[in-house]
């Protein structure tokens, strides 16, 4: 059985939000995914435009139509 549930660390140990319907002693296994923080997304927001001015907007079109132009695929035959 697989299933997703949300839990909270306190003390450096892990509380689910909601009821478990698991027996005593069930062994289980876990994989945490942290939820990110205020600031991580502030830290985000702040990096957006980072790239601005190194890449030539223009030329990336025109090399992905260009590269559209090439192609190693054969013709369908109809």
């Amino acid at each position: 059985m697989s299933r997703t549930i949300r839990a909270r660390v306190k003390d450096g140990v892990l509380h689910p939000t909601e009821k478990l319907d698991l027996p005593e002693n069930q062994e289980v296994t876990l994989t945490i995914f942290t939820i990110p923080s205020v600031p991580d997304a502030e830290a985000f927001q702040s990096a957006a435009g980072a790239w601005k001015g190194t890449i030539d907007a223009e030329e990336l079109i025109r090399n992905i139509y260009a590269d559209r132009l090439v192609t190693t695929r054969p013709a369908p035959q109809l």
